[in-house]
């Protein structure tokens, strides 16, 4: 069960946007990863709590940050409900062609990439998502193109790690950036730096969606 920390950074100007204490677990029936987040200041603001069965698909997810609420999971496409501060005003929304959550969490990258079980080399694969945007939650529908450009073994005292490089772009923007992945550990992405692991990452066997 790899447990750490990751640092948050704006990915343009590089600002301190906090820290995401994690852990997480692969299972027979899917994969499930929790988290506080905490301010640069070291003040709580907020928790992601995910669930995949065992072909990734979100059959839970609940994010809070700054008092609002998110509860979603795959049914229809995917729904969710968004809870105000007040807890007085629920508003649920309903994607039918999206797969999948996104977010500013590193468990959006390894959720999305179980889901699509890509090989090296075969090409770019577009998928619609539903992400929230911190720190209010917001949802808003955007399409990503996923391509895995190499699969490559890294030694290590444990054993060799697999290491997969991810292209992703925005199909709106046209924005691409690079996700490095192990298991169910991001090593690399934008805004993301992974600052403390505890134990090796777990690897996904074909009978838990890889």
């Amino acid at each position: 069960m790899p447990r750490g920390r990751y640092s948050l950074h704006d990915p343009h100007d590089h600002t301190p946007l906090g820290e995401e204490h994690f852990h997480c677990a692969t299972g027979p029936s899917g994969w499930r990863y929790v988290s506080q987040l905490t301010t640069p200041a070291g003040d709580q603001a907020g928790s992601v709590d995910l669930t995949l069965d065992d072909l990734g698909r979100p059959i839970r997810l609940q994010l809070q940050a700054a008092d609002w609420q998110v509860r979603g999971a795959a049914l229809d496409g995917v729904t969710w409900v968004r809870t105000d501060p007040t807890g007085e005003h629920a508003t649920e929304g309903n994607v039918p062609e999206a797969r999948a959550f996104t977010g500013a969490s590193p468990a959006f990258y390894v959720a999305l990439a179980r889901a699509l079980r890509l090989t090296p080399g075969a090409g770019a694969t577009r998928i619609r998502l539903v992400g929230f945007t911190t720190p209010v939650l917001a949802p808003r529908t955007l399409d990503q193109s996923w391509a895995l450009v190499s699969r490559t073994a890294h030694a290590t005292d444990n054993g060799p790690l697999q290491v997969d490089e991810y292209q992703v772009s925005d199909l709106e923007t046209g924005e691409q950036h690079t996700v490095n992945l192990a298991g169910d550990v991001v090593l690399s992405a934008p805004g993301i730096e992974l600052e403390e692991l505890d134990s090796p990452p777990s690897t996904f066997t074909e009978g838990s969606g890889r």
